[in-house]
């Protein structure tokens, strides 16, 4: 972080300068990788804000969320940008970003962004029974996928939820040997091979700097 961005309590990045101000309000699961890329472009005009990254396990609360952080900054920013793509709403956040007058990254979820939407489609064709990790999701693996389904306490009920599924996909958005070595864990938890793809930030870094 530059000496003259701040952190409010809000867990917002405010950056003094003279360009357009533009506030990213991202899923909070895209928080480390939107500060990463702002800190290495130098995007001074750049502020972000986030909401809870536990909505992706509730995403009939995204659209509302968004559309009040849109509501609560509009007038203190020139552009307001939405760092979520459609995320299990059901085209539901899109309709209501082109209502609100503001844009948001094309595609169905993260997985498909980082790896490229493009490329993410083509593959996706052949991966209906793969299920997918991004550096996220590696660090809080027990706190976004195993407590939730209740494995924590029966692990018995794996097979249920995972029978189905031939292999994990490790979308690394960077090399980094500790998130490695713990997706290798949790594909031994969750009995299924790993596959590990390097994506970068792929379409998200795209789609901010096209702001």
């Amino acid at each position: 972080m530059h000496s003259d961005d701040h952190l409010t309590e809000f867990g917002m990045v405010v950056s003094h300068c003279d360009y357009k101000r533009i506030l990213i309000i991202a899923c909070g699961a895209l928080a480390r990788e939107i500060l990463t890329l702002i800190e290495l472009n130098n995007w001074k005009h750049m502020a972000l804000t986030c909401l809870p990254a536990k909505y992706h396990l509730y995403p009939e609360k995204i659209t509302s969320a968004v559309e009040d952080a849109v509501l609560k900054y509009s007038n203190d920013y020139d552009e307001i940008f939405i760092a979520y793509a459609d995320c299990g709403t059901g085209g539901l956040l899109a309709n209501k970003c082109k209502d609100l007058g503001v844009k948001m990254i094309a595609g169905p979820h993260c997985y498909s962004f980082f790896e490229g939407n493009n490329k993410f489609s083509n593959l996706s064709e052949n991966e209906i029974t793969a299920f997918y990790l991004t550096d996220f999701l590696v660090k809080q693996f027990d706190s976004f996928v195993w407590k939730p389904m209740g494995l924590d306490k029966h692990p018995e009920l794996l097979d249920m939820y995972f029978g189905n599924y031939t292999k994990l996909v490790y979308q690394a958005q960077i090399n980094d040997p500790k998130l490695d070595a713990k997706a290798i864990e949790i594909s031994e938890r969750m009995g299924l091979p790993l596959e590990r793809r390097y994506t970068g930030y792929g379409d998200l870094e795209t789609a901010l700097f096209k702001i």
